[in-house]
């Protein structure tokens, strides 16, 4: 399955992006963002479409960044897993139109002490977008390294103030089957939900990514808004998020009601863990021929094993 890798965000201190970003991208996105309208419908054109080479590789390094060649935006928006488009790696952007993201609300509920239901502009406005570029790897049954545009989960979650007994953070993915084509067969028990300890979605490694590449989160990337943990397979990175909710216990996840015996609530990445039908020692990078060796937490060991401290990982999968 997917995992996903990723960069530290940048201190003030460090160059603006408009300074490190192709100037077009730059104050295309600042023109969106100050309109608070682009997270809604994603109409910025792709680089790609207008013909511009992003090279992202001179953004400094930073505490999480990987310095590893970043994969064409050409790839990243054409291979995809997004049941809700499609089951092939292609329906995904072939059917992207079918995702209605205008208007688009997420809702924060459960154990906290400021619930509420927020429009995407304002989901997005108050975290300075400009100052967050991540370059993550990704895991799934393949890997790849994606310059994300996002911000640390907990900086909205902190806001909501969980409540003492909420010890998880579960997520809930749109449901909308008269658009999307994947919704209308039973390949799982929609809407698609995912969830995190408490711990793990306050971690800073965990971002809530709105746009890659310096522009809007294409639709086939999980539009307007999703979340990316760059530790775990890329499953838990739950697309098209719209309710957030504290709970205390152990939330339920769409593929962990499909057979929980392939997919562990934790899904850590582990190469000493396989999933039933297949190894998960090596991986392949999308570009590349040759499989390269899986990494424990896809390369995040020092900052986050701490999570697990005493746990079998083996058992706790």
């Amino acid at each position: 399955m997917e995992t996903i890798m990723l960069n530290k965000t940048r201190s003030f201190s460090e160059p603006p992006s408009s300074e490190i970003t192709p100037q077009f991208v730059y104050k295309q996105r600042r023109r969106f963002m100050q309109a608070g309208m682009a997270f809604a419908g994603g109409s910025m054109l792709s680089p790609a479409a207008l013909g511009l080479s992003l090279d992202l590789s001179d953004l400094p390094d930073s505490r999480y960044n990987t310095d590893e060649k970043l994969t064409s935006y050409e790839a990243v928006t054409t291979y995809n897993n997004f049941y809700e488009l499609g089951s092939s790696k292609s329906d995904p952007h072939q059917n992207r139109e079918r995702l209605k993201t205008d208007p688009w609300t997420v809702k924060v509920t459960g154990a906290c002490h400021k619930p509420g239901a927020y429009s995407i502009e304002e989901f997005v406005r108050p975290q300075r977008l400009e100052d967050r570029v991540y370059r993550l790897r990704c895991v799934e049954a393949w890997s790849m390294v994606i310059p994300w545009v996002g911000f640390s989960a907990y900086e909205l979650l902190k806001k909501a103030e969980p409540m003492g007994k909420a010890r998880y953070v579960a997520f809930t993915s749109v449901y909308d089957p008269e658009n999307l084509p994947g919704q209308r067969r039973r390949t799982l028990d929609w809407p698609y939900r995912e969830g995190l300890r408490m711990d793990e979605a306050m971690h800073p490694l965990t971002i809530f990514a709105v746009g890659l590449y310096g522009e809007v989160l294409p639709k086939q990337n999980g539009a307007p808004v999703r979340l990316v943990v760059p530790w775990k397979y890329g499953f838990k990175s739950i697309k098209s998020i719209v309710e957030i909710a504290f709970v205390e216990e152990q939330p339920p996840t769409a593929w962990g009601r499909a057979d929980a015996r392939e997919y562990g609530f934790y899904s850590n990445v582990n190469p000493e863990v396989d999933h039933r039908r297949w190894s998960q020692k090596r991986e392949r990078r999308i570009g590349e021929f040759f499989k390269r060796d899986t990494l424990l937490f896809n390369g995040y060991a020092e900052e986050v094993a701490s999570l697990y401290a005493g746990m079998d990982l083996k058992k706790y999968f």
